[in-house]
């Protein structure tokens, strides 16, 4: 992957779960991209993930996109706890 600039601003396009049965998240943005990136892996529903999409600096990342980021060695911010197994 190359460069990714993880301070600019990026907007996020969750999916509407099909058995949602409070109000779908829409469209959200964000002054910086590892918050909207780490919205959308520690905050979405499982669901809206899988459909959702990231546009950075005129970049798209679909969902598969979005949790290569978060993973990546380069991600700025404090990453969840995984739970334990």
């Amino acid at each position: 992957m190359s460069t990714f600039d993880y301070a600019c601003s990026a907007e996020l396009f969750p999916t509407r779960g099909r058995k949602a049965r409070r109000a779908p998240m829409g469209y959200k943005r964000f002054d910086r991209a590892a918050e909207a990136i780490r919205f959308a892996i520690e905050q979405l529903p499982p669901e809206a993930l899988l459909g959702a999409h990231l546009e950075v600096d005129e970049q798209r990342f679909d969902s598969s996109g979005i949790r290569q980021l978060y993973e990546s060695p380069d991600y700025p911010l404090p990453r969840r706890a995984a739970a334990a197994a």
